[in-house]
C-alpha cells in the first residue's frame, strides 16, 4: 500500500503544481543543490548580474571571511573570495548586490538579541572574473536608532543603492533604512521605518518595486516605493530544512529560496505578479486581497482532480491488501 500512496501523492502534486516553466537553453536560474562540502549554512543568496546563472553564497559561522560564487547549472562552486582588510566575522547571516556592483555581506546576526552594542557590513566589487580571489573589502560598523537586535536580512536597494536591514523576532521585527551613503570612521546609524514579521532574509526585485521577506514557513512581497513599505501578499515558499535565504534571479522572473545544510537545495519559484497590482494579489488562503478568488492560490479543478485520483488509487491499495 506504501507504494500506491507514494505513487499518487507524487501525481497529485505534479498536477496541483501546474504546467513545469520552461528551462533556460543552457540549464541556468533553475532549481539545484549546492555541491561544496564547506558550505554547510548557506544564509544569505545573490544573483550575480556579471555572471549569468551564478549565484553568491556564504556560511553562517566559524568559517572565516569567505564568500562562495556557486553555478546553478552544475551546484559547483566556482570561485572562493577571501576578504582582506575586515575583522574577524561573528554572525554572517545576508548578502546583496547593489546597482553599484558591489556585494555587500551583513554580518549582522545575534542570537542573543542584542548584545553587541554594533554590526558590520562588508562591501567588495563583484569580481569580473570567476576565479579563487583575496580581494580588500571596506567594513562599516552599524548601529540601530532604537538599540542593539538581531537580524539576519540585509537588502541593497537596486535604484538607490540604500542598504537596508530586517530584524529578526518571534512578535515582529522592523524594517531599518541606512543613511543614505555609508561611511567609514563612524558608526552608520539605521533607522526603523516599518514593522515586518519573522524575518530570515529578504530581496528586493530587479526594479527595485517589490520587498521579498522570507521566514522559516512563509513569506511576504511588499510594494516599496519612496523607501516605505506598502500593500502585502503571501507569495508560496517551499518547506526546507532550515530557510534561510532568498534571493530573485537576475532578470525577476524567479524566486530562489535557499536552506541551510549539507548539500542544501536552491529551489526556483516563478514570479507571478506584483503586491497592490491592480489592488489584487494571491494570498495565502488562496484569495486575492481584494477578496476574490485567484488562481494562483486556489485549487481549481486540476487539484481536485488530483485529490479524487488519490483517493481512487488509495482504495484500489487497500482492496489489495485485503485481497
Amino acid at each position: 500500500m506504501r507504494s500506491y500512496l507514494t505513487v499518487s501523492a507524487a501525481a497529485a502534486l505534479l498536477l496541483l503544481a501546474g504546467p513545469a516553466p520552461a528551462v533556460a537553453d543552457d540549464g541556468a536560474d533553475q532549481s539545484f543543490t549546492i555541491d561544496d562540502p564547506r558550505i554547510t549554512e548557506s544564509s544569505g543568496l545573490a544573483a550575480s548580474r556579471a555572471h549569468p546563472g551564478v549565484y553568491w553564497t556564504h556560511n553562517d559561522s566559524d568559517d572565516g571571511p569567505y564568500v562562495y560564487a556557486v553555478d546553478s547549472r552544475t551546484g559547483k562552486t566556482v570561485a572562493t573570495i577571501t576578504l582582506r582588510g575586515v575583522g574577524r566575522p561573528r554572525d554572517v547571516e545576508a548578502i546583496s548586490l547593489g546597482p553599484d556592483g558591489n556585494l555587500y555581506v551583513g554580518d549582522i546576526g545575534d542570537n542573543l538579541n542584542g548584545s553587541w552594542d554594533h554590526v558590520w557590513i562588508y562591501r567588495f566589487p563583484e569580481p569580473k572574473e570567476l576565479k579563487d580571489a583575496t580581494v580588500r573589502a571596506t567594513q562599516f560598523d552599524v548601529k540601530y536608532a532604537d538599540g542593539p537586535r538581531n537580524a539576519e536580512a540585509l537588502m541593497v536597494h537596486p535604484g538607490t543603492g540604500r542598504v537596508y536591514i530586517a530584524s529578526k523576532n518571534e512578535d515582529g521585527g522592523g524594517l531599518y533604512e541606512g543613511p543614505e551613503k555609508l561611511t567609514t570612521g563612524g558608526a552608520n546609524v539605521f533607522k526603523r521605518v516599518g514593522e515586518v514579521p519573522w524575518v530570515t532574509d529578504g530581496a528586493f526585485s530587479p526594479d527595485g518595486k517589490e520587498l521579498l521577506l522570507r521566514s522559516y514557513f512563509s513569506a511576504r512581497a511588499y510594494a516599496f516605493e519612496n523607501g516605505r513599505l506598502g500593500a502585502d501578499h503571501a507569495v508560496r515558499a517551499p518547506i526546507q530544512r532550515q530557510a534561510e535565504s532568498v534571493t530573485y534571479t537576475a532578470d525577476g522572473s524567479a524566486l530562489m529560496f535557499g536552506s541551510e545544510g549539507e548539500q542544501s537545495d536552491v529551489e526556483r519559484v516563478e514570479v507571478i505578479g506584483r503586491a497592490g497590482e491592480d489592488g489584487k494579489r494571491a494570498s495565502g488562503d488562496g484569495t486575492s486581497s481584494d477578496g476574490g478568488a485567484d488562481s494562483g492560490g486556489s485549487i481549481g479543478l486540476t487539484g481536485t482532480l488530483a485529490l479524487v485520483g488519490v483517493g481512487f488509487l488509495v482504495f484500489l491499495g487497500l482492496r489489495r491488501k485485503k485481497g
